[in-house]
């Protein structure tokens, strides 16, 4: 061969070799980032000659909660970071000595679930109390507070739980019940719900409650024919038998924040959107974060009392990025079980259109405060005059304070609950911006009653899930833990099956209104994330996002829908962290 024609053919030789070269180094380079947090929680890239991880996990399907990357089979994690999501071929390239393996041997893993509505501390006092959650007649409850009162000697007796509504007694408990197995000491037994009380008499009379006693504003005190107080105290009206109640230590609170987030690091959830928290509680949950104490994420409306120092504060965020502050909880009306509910109409099976909780001069400038403040408003509405009047509020507010004087110009404001909304409002949520925050397992714990209070006319616009989406509108999904289980399992079933745990629907339940499977895996883990203005964090399994996983033994994508609940979690990881695993033997 002429040797000019050797010097084209090994200069074309070298040029393709550099070619490819560099087309293999591109390959490479998107799989070799980290990701690191900078101060203000943005995700920067770093590039590293070489790939590597911490922690690889594969061994079954990987449901991303991204539309354009819905499955994979392994993901791979460093520095906390999600930094290849794909092939396991590919996410073997990154496993060294260094790197801890996860075989998920035929579960599934999910983006972490993230209950978007739930109280933490009232979860630990749960197990730590008289717990009533399923009791299942009015006879099982003495027989409770039998066995616990012969057991534990505070002077004062607290449970929570009760619901009446499938008792074969089918009436709300009394106070003569509660003398009958313990008339000494005061005993206070809170509803499910939270928004009703049953007092004994040694309760009552040390309130200093008699038949001439006058219910505060937003509260009732139901009494019998002859006006004796029956001991049932409806919300505000509780207030009257709480002073009873010894006042937690910081100990106790304590206590109650780190038990409440074992258990919920066990059901599978990575975070939780806490309710109504007081400022003590802000401060206990940073510090027990920091430590360790506290693995779960929690993203925290203080309660109406704590706004100036939120205020005062700012946005807050614990050292370590898990624990942020920068909402407020209100309420507007009652519960729909106890009657508070504000309804538009009376009541099917009772005289009464339910309970405003608040007044409008008095919240509309915490309103304004908080637009100009950054104030995220999580505000409680139930029945649909509550919700029509939370949508008329948060309008008015709008209005009032433009944009351009905003701290945030899009507040992502919240409808906490959203159960009961007359279909005209419906709409009215995509317009002004509002996120309906709801709780599955209400639906399927309410349908029992819910015809009764309100009749089928008025079902149209009840746990509306669907007719909600089809708006554009995202839903935050929730438990309301302890006023459920707090199983995000049982929520998962709730939205997609609308029907209770032994499949039972009831007659004209709205069908229809149940979600997809996969709109069901983004009401508890991407939607949670925009709620709380963290959807470019966490929320889906994507390249850059914190590493943040939820592993069940069961399949929701494709599992028999009666199977859904039966699941167990077997995996719960926080950024990268470990935060809960079951063993191969089922035990945690």
């Amino acid at each position: 061969m002429p040797q000019r024609m050797l010097q084209i053919v090994s200069l074309v030789a070298h040029s393709v070799n550099r070619m490819f070269t560099a087309l293999a180094f591109l390959a490479l380079l998107p799989l070799s980032l980290t990701f690191a947090q900078s101060e203000d929680g943005v995700a920067s890239q770093e590039a590293e000659p070489f790939p590597t991880a911490e922690l690889v996990i594969w061994g079954g399907t990987v449901y991303t909660a991204e539309d354009s990357n819905p499955s994979a089979e392994a993901v791979v994690v460093d520095k906390g970071r999600i930094i290849f999501v794909g092939a396991r071929a590919t996410a073997e390239t990154y496993v060294s000595d260094n790197t801890r393996v996860i075989n998920l041997e035929g579960a599934t893993l999910y983006p972490g679930f993230v209950d978007a509505h739930a109280h933490l501390s009232g979860i630990g006092a749960r197990e730590l109390t008289l717990n009533l959650e399923g009791i299942a007649s009015l006879k099982a409850v003495q027989a409770a507070l039998k066995n616990y009162a012969t057991t534990n000697v505070q002077a004062v007796i607290v449970g929570r739980g009760w619901i009446e509504t499938h008792w074969p007694e089918d009436r709300f408990p009394s106070r003569w019940d509660l003398d009958d197995v313990e008339s000494t000491r005061p005993v206070i037994l809170f509803r499910a719900d939270g928004h009703a009380a049953v007092a004994n008499s040694a309760a009552i009379m040390a309130a200093g409650i008699t038949d001439s006693t006058n219910a505060p504003f937003g509260g009732e005190i139901q009494k019998n024919a002859l006006g004796e107080p029956t001991g049932i105290l409806i919300d505000a009206a509780m207030g009257l038998v709480n002073q009873l109640i010894p006042t937690p230590t910081r100990s106790d609170i304590a206590e109650h924040l780190t038990v409440g987030g074992q258990v919920y690091g066990e059901y599978g959830w990575t975070g939780l959107h806490n309710m109504s928290v007081s400022w003590t509680e802000v401060e206990l949950m940073e510090a027990l974060s920091n430590d360790g104490s506290l693995g779960i994420r929690v993203y925290n409306s203080v309660n109406q009392d704590a706004l100036e120092q939120l205020v005062q504060s700012g946005h807050r965020r614990s050292d370590n990025n898990r624990v942020v502050t920068r909402a407020m909880k209100l309420y507007m009306d009652g519960a729909l079980g106890s009657r508070g509910a504000a309804l538009l109409a009376p009541y099917t099976d009772a005289n009464s259109t339910g309970l405003i909780l608040s007044r409008r001069d008095e919240i509309l400038p915490l309103l304004a405060l908080s637009l100009r403040e950054g104030v995220q408003v999580n505000m409680h509405a139930i029945g649909d005059r509550a919700n029509r009047e939370l949508l008329n509020w948060f309008e008015s507010s709008f209005a009032a304070v433009p944009p351009t004087e905003r701290a945030v110009a899009t507040p992502r404001w919240r409808d906490e609950h959203t159960q009961i909304v007359h279909p005209d409002d419906i709409p009215r949520y995509a317009q002004l911006g509002v996120i309906p925050s709801m709780q599955p397992s209400h639906a399927i714990g309410d349908m029992h009653f819910a015809n009764d209070r309100l009749g089928d006319e008025r079902l149209d616009g009840a746990y509306a899930w669907s007719s909600f989406l089809e708006t554009g509108v995202i839903i935050a999904g929730g438990s309301d833990a302890p006023v459920e289980r707090g199983d995000p399992l049982i929520e998962f079933y709730a939205a997609t099956a609308r029907r209770d745990l032994n499949g039972f629907q009831g007659e004209n339940w709205r069908p229809q209104e149940a979600l997809t499977r996969s709109e069901a895996l983004k009401m508890f883990t991407l939607w949670p994330a925009f709620a709380s203005f963290e959807e470019d964090q966490i929320g889906s399994i994507a390249v850059g996002k914190k590493a943040d996983f939820t592993a069940f033994d069961v399949d929701l994508m494709t599992a028999v829908e009666a199977d859904i609940p039966k699941g167990k979690a077997i995996l719960t990881i926080v950024d990268g962290e470990i935060i809960f695993r079951r063993n191969s033997g089922g035990q945690k």
